[in-house]
């Protein structure tokens, strides 16, 4: 089986939703909008990734504000590919943004960082591994 291509830069590649209670929320979304949901093992809690049907792709994810996540805030958050990390922080911040968590990532997983745009709006930025 072939590996998918990585998103091309530019493209939003993925959303998570990062909630302090994110099994409850989880199901919340199961039974409003009918997604599918399948585990994520964090090495002592569990996230998900929702899928819009089972045995569909994922779409999305639903994660504890733990760990990695402990300091983003309870949103929506897409996950924007860029060709080069290091360079869009560095552009972020000449631009008047901040670099809000990260860069972190790595050994084959790609690397992200979250950004707070000047307006105060968050996002994260996502390098795949392919780019490195």
């Amino acid at each position: 089986m072939s590996q998918p291509s990585p998103p091309e830069p530019g493209r939003i590649s993925w959303v998570d939703l990062t909630v302090p209670d994110a099994a409850t929320i989880r199901d919340f979304y199961r039974e409003v909008v009918g997604w599918a949901t399948s585990d994520v093992d964090m090495g002592g809690y569990l996230d998900y990734c929702v899928h819009p049907a089972p045995g569909a792709d994922p779409v999305a994810g639903i994660c504890h504000a733990r760990g990695p996540n402990a300091a983003l805030p309870a949103a929506w958050m897409i996950y924007i590919t860029v060709a080069e990390l290091d360079s869009a922080l560095e552009r972020c911040r000449t631009l008047g943004g901040s670099v809000v968590a990260g860069p972190s990532g790595g050994s084959g997983q790609g690397r992200l960082a979250v950004i707070r745009d000047p307006a105060g709006a968050v996002a994260a930025l996502y390098e795949p591994p392919a780019n490195r």
